[in-house]
C-alpha cells in the first residue's frame, strides 16, 4: 500500500526523477549588476585631496555552462562557467569642491568589464514539495576580464577572486527544471594597477590612479537555470 501511495505521488509531479540523476548538465541566462569598492589613496596631488566613487551602473547580462554532481540527497557540486558583461562609471570629485579637470577624460570614466568567470557552488536544497524547492548556494571561484583598455586612466588587473552567497528554487516542468536564483558577489583581489606599472599612461591622467588605494569587485546577479 505504501508503495502505491509513494507511485501515485511520484505520477502527480513533473519530471519527479530528475534529482535522482547523479550528474546533469544545463545552461543559464542572466542579468548584473557590477559594482566597485573603492578606497581612495588621500594623498595629496597637485594640491587637491580626490575622492572616487561608483556613480554609474549599467546593467549588464551573462551566459553559462551547468555542470552539477548529486553528492547526497539534498547537497549537490555545481560547476558553473559563463561570461558576463557589465560597465562601472567611476566620478571623482575634489575635498575643495574645484571641478576635476582633464583635457583627456573629465571627472568621469567608464569602465567596461567582460570577465570570464570559473565557479563552484556548493547547493543545498530543501525537500522538494511537489514542484517545487528552495535552496541555498555558496562557494566562489576566480575570474578573467578579457576587455582591459589600456587607454583608460584606470586599469584593472585581468585576475580577480571571489566568494559569493545566493537563494534560489527549483521550479520542475515536465521535461526540465527552471531556477531562477539571486546571487551576492564579493572580490577580494586589489584590481587596481599602480602607475608604475603603466610606463604609457600621461603624466597629466596619472592623478586618477594615484587617488586610489585599492579597488575591488561587486556583483549582483539574477540568474535564470534551465537544467
Amino acid at each position: 500500500m505504501l508503495v502505491m501511495t509513494s507511485g501515485v505521488a511520484k505520477a502527480q509531479m513533473n519530471n519527479p526523477y530528475v534529482d535522482d540523476k547523479r550528474v546533469h548538465f544545463g545552461f543559464s541566462l542572466g542579468l548584473n549588476l557590477m559594482s566597485y569598492g573603492i578606497t581612495d589613496s588621500e594623498q595629496i596631488i597637485d594640491g587637491e585631496l580626490y575622492h572616487a566613487r561608483v556613480s554609474g551602473l549599467m546593467p549588464g547580462f551573462q551566459v553559462g555552462f551547468i555542470a552539477d554532481v548529486k553528492l547526497c540527497r539534498n547537497l549537490n557540486l555545481r560547476f558553473t562557467p559563463g561570461l558576463e558583461f557589465s560597465s562601472r562609471t567611476i566620478t571623482y570629485t575634489t575635498e575643495s569642491g574645484h571641478q576635476v579637470k582633464s583635457p583627456n577624460f573629465g571627472s568621469k570614466i567608464d569602465l567596461l568589464s567582460i570577465p570570464i568567470t570559473i565557479p563552484v557552488y556548493l547547493k543545498y536544497s530543501a525537500h522538494r514539495e511537489k514542484n517545487y524547492r528552495p535552496y541555498v548556494i555558496v562557494g566562489g571561484g576566480a575570474s578573467y576580464n578579457v576587455s582591459r583598455d589600456k587607454e583608460k586612466p584606470v586599469l584593472t588587473k585581468p585576475w580577480d577572486y571571489f566568494v559569493a552567497v545566493g537563494a534560489g528554487v527549483d521550479l520542475y516542468f515536465r521535461w526540465f527544471k527552471f531556477c531562477p536564483e539571486i546571487k551576492y558577489q564579493i572580490g577580494f583581489a586589489d584590481l587596481l594597477t599602480p602607475v608604475d606599472q603603466r610606463p604609457e599612461l600621461p603624466v597629466q591622467d596619472q592623478f586618477y590612479t594615484n587617488a586610489l588605494k585599492r579597488i575591488t569587485s561587486r556583483m549582483l546577479t539574477i540568474t535564470f537555470n534551465f537544467e
